[in-house]
């Protein structure tokens, strides 16, 4: 029997300002890993998310400065997910979905080989680690309604208007 060594990753963390409240992101040696919002559901403790330092998200703010001033569309950034295989490669096919476009879980259950599991697609987009840049909000109901998200309801329908253009700069920020 062989002993594997898996080593800690060493994680650290910062705040950001955003048009949709504060995000915090997450690296693990050095890559992102989380970008959580305030009240986001499967949110990790406070305490795993490492030491506060802004040096390892010096292009992850550039790449997001540039998606809210509406000059960037596809974020190009290593990143660290952490999940099961099925919930990985749900994540991998989000992250296809264009920028303004939106798939239902049946959708991806369907591009994912798996036509009866837009359940487990829907499970998995839940858990999505890193929000915004692996784009979950674009992930609706067949009926075209925008069932749940981790950031709330309310940023998925402004994320979404806000790639859309039709974004209505008088709602109030967070």
């Amino acid at each position: 029997m062989t002993a594997t060594h898996t080593h800690a990753a060493t994680r650290q963390h910062t705040v950001v300002d955003s048009p949709y409240g504060p995000l915090t992101l997450v690296a693990a040696d050095g890559v992102l890993a989380g970008l959580y919002m305030t009240d986001q559901r499967h949110r990790p403790p406070e305490e795993t998310f490492g030491d506060l330092d802004p040096r390892p998200f010096t292009e992850t703010i550039r790449q997001l400065d540039a998606y809210f001033a509406g000059e960037l569309r596809e974020f190009d950034l290593p990143l660290h997910l952490d999940g099961t295989p099925f919930q990985r490669s749900v994540w991998a096919q989000l992250q296809l979905i264009p920028y303004g476009e939106t798939r239902s879980y049946g959708e991806l259950a369907e591009l994912l080989g798996k036509p009866g599991a837009s359940r487990a697609v829907g499970l998995a987009n839940g858990k999505n680690p890193v929000g915004i840049i692996v784009p979950c909000h674009r992930v609706i109901g067949a009926s075209g309604s925008l069932t749940g998200y981790g950031g709330g309801l309310d940023r998925k329908q402004r994320l979404l208007a806000f790639e859309n253009g039709t974004q209505d700069d008088t709602l109030a920020l967070f």
